[in-house]
């Protein structure tokens, strides 16, 4: 047909049919400007070109809001090769596949676990199955903005992190590529103080129930993070000491601890299942526990409702300030929890310390003892009946 007018389109009717039609301008020699007309009165613009001499569309916008002349415009601008090269890339699946096979399995990333639930849980039901190259800044802000709301801040941030890995990957392999993640997308969070007051170890150990019980325990027992106690396996175990595995990468951890009494009842309290290496059994044949939110959620509802909000990892926090009060000096409290000692102590000073990390954890172990089984008459201050000023009754 002739060129497109502003008057000519608003004169073109909707079918009488629930069916729709087309009208084609040809601009040049396998490029076209087309206005599909629904039976819903819609018009909506599509440019028109071949790909290995098949006729392919893709829309530009709706009729009004894209006039006539911007119609055009688009059309005359629209890159059939650019659309080619997309394609060729694959989905976002496909790509975020070949990162961890190339990258995050090759350089053997001690993050590949966490990588691979965020990708599976929040990354890949919005985003999977789109065409790579065509993610934009907005479609990655929802994702992100969604999972603030549900799962707060740091998870969102875990996510922009992981995407923003990913992206650059890729835009290192492929110069045409620009990664929509850009500075700032991460929200602001505070670094986390929380640690439980002597009341509220008491109400915690008490609540502990099963594996999940044992492990909150050996978590306070330890000053452990909670995969090293996860993965607890019972060949890592003779004679009380407790060998942990240093993983691909890691800096560094506690190494040989020797447990505390305390933590040694517990472990020997569970029962070995057949063929499963792990202390902690999980529900998948031959691996560790990892029911933590389920875990969680069911010990948070036998403590009282009006204790503020805490987390895991707030035991491992609370557990290096018992060992200060318990005397403990920093530098043996500091590799207890395997943190990288720095300077020059931890460069020339290479004495494994094993002695006094177990002095350090039978002092920790003594500390939760009298806390949780405190000698008559000087129980714990239950928390209905502490000071009524904010935050004051739940911290010691």
């Amino acid at each position: 047909m002739e060129r497109f007018t502003e008057m000519g389109v608003r004169k073109l009717k909707a079918p009488p049919k629930p069916q729709r039609y087309d009208k084609i301008h040809t601009i040049t020699r396998g490029l076209g400007l087309a206005l599909r007309i629904s039976y819903s009165g819609s018009k909506t613009w599509r440019v028109l070109y071949y790909v290995n001499g098949r006729p392919s569309t893709k829309t530009l916008g709706k009729f009004p809001d894209v006039s006539v002349s911007e119609a055009y415009k688009l059309a005359r601008k629209f890159d059939p090769d650019a659309v080619d090269k997309q394609a060729a890339i694959g989905t976002f699946k496909q790509v975020a596949e070949d990162y961890l096979l190339n990258h995050v399995e090759a350089e053997a990333l001690r993050t590949k676990k966490e990588i691979v639930r965020c990708l599976n849980k929040y990354v890949y039901p919005a985003l999977g199955n789109k065409p790579f190259a065509k993610i934009r800044r907005g479609e990655v802000t929802a994702l992100r903005d969604e999972i603030r709301n549900k799962h707060g801040k740091r998870q969102a941030n875990v996510v922009v992190t992981i995407l923003s890995g990913l992206m650059n990957w890729y835009a290192i392999r492929n110069e045409d590529y620009v990664t929509p993640i850009v500075k700032g997308m991460r929200f602001k969070t505070q670094t986390r103080e929380r640690t439980l007051s002597d009341a509220e170890i008491k109400l915690v150990w008490e609540a502990c129930d099963g594996t999940f019980g044992d492990i909150v325990k050996l978590l306070l027992l330890t000053a452990q993070r909670r995969d090293k106690v996860t993965s607890m396996k019972w060949a890592d175990l003779k004679d009380g000491v407790w060998v942990i595995p240093a993983e691909p990468r890691e800096k560094s951890n506690a190494g040989t601890l020797r447990l505390a009494s305390m933590a040694r009842e517990i472990i020997e309290a569970r029962y070995r299942v057949a063929e499963n290496p792990y202390v902690f059994v999980g529900r998948t044949k031959g691996g560790c526990f990892n029911s933590f939110s389920q875990g969680k959620a069911e010990l948070d509802e036998r403590l009282p409702k009006d204790m503020p909000q805490w987390q895991l990892h707030d035991l491992r926090r609370s557990a290096r300030s018992l060992m200060s009060r318990a005397g403990i000096t920093p530098h043996i409290s500091e590799r207890v929890l395997g943190h990288t000692i720095k300077g020059v102590e931890g460069v020339y000073d290479r004495h494994a310390y094993d002695a006094e990390k177990a002095h350090a954890l039978e002092a920790l172990a003594a500390m939760v003892e009298r806390i949780v089984n405190p000698p008559k008459g000087k129980n714990v201050v239950p928390i209905s009946a502490a000071p009524s000023r904010p935050h004051d009754r739940f911290y010691s």
